[in-house]
């Protein structure tokens, strides 16, 4: 079992990052109070691998860029840097093979988190 189960991308305008991951991902991202924190929920199971995870708003939360860097699993990660540099974010790296590995790409989403994008073709 990996054991990461849970992220929180801050964010300090919670409406544009969540129209940012919905169009740059092409999902639907779930709001929630959670007393003074606002969240946008990713969809998870948690009876599947893989963590699951939020945009988070709230005291405490500051984006970055040089912190823990949260990675995606895409099948197109060109295509993903394409879709994401459209919507507001910038390329950081393209693709890149990281060997046996796959490939990776990292871009800085519309309130400076780095974030990565991986593939294993």
């Amino acid at each position: 079992m990996n054991p990461a189960t849970w992220f929180e991308m801050p964010a300090t305008d919670l409406a544009r990052a969540k129209a940012f991951y919905e169009q740059a991902f092409d999902l639907e991202l779930t709001l929630m109070d959670m007393g003074p924190t606002l969240m946008a929920m990713f969809a998870s199971d948690p009876t599947k691998p893989n963590a699951g995870g939020a945009l988070v708003m709230g005291e405490g939360y500051t984006p970055s860029a040089t912190g823990t860097t949260v990675y995606f699993a895409v099948t197109d990660i060109d295509g993903t840097l394409a879709k994401v540099a459209g919507v507001g974010g910038t390329v950081a790296l393209p693709k890149m093979s990281i060997g046996e590995f796959g490939f990776i790409g990292l871009f800085i989403d519309t309130e400076g988190n780095r974030v990565g994008l991986h593939s294993m073709v």
